[in-house]
């Protein structure tokens, strides 16, 4: 079953520095070529430690929509 919350990571914003996919307990991230963090929705739990490491302030934690 999905959480109810995930991470989102703006790619535009994303300075590629691998902090989050250090911290995630889930190992949802990774970069993307070296560029750019990605979320795996699927495996994210929304708990926030990404969020709140991220040098860069481009991860947020959204709501999922209806299931």
């Amino acid at each position: 079953m999905l959480s109810k919350r995930y991470a989102y990571a703006d790619s535009g914003r994303c300075v590629s520095c691998g902090v989050c996919t250090k911290v995630c307990p889930m190992n949802a991230i990774s970069i993307f070529k070296g560029c750019f963090a990605v979320v795996k929705e699927e495996l994210c739990i929304g708990c926030g430690k990404c969020q709140k490491i991220c040098p860069a302030a481009c991860i947020t934690i959204k709501e999922r929509g209806a299931l």
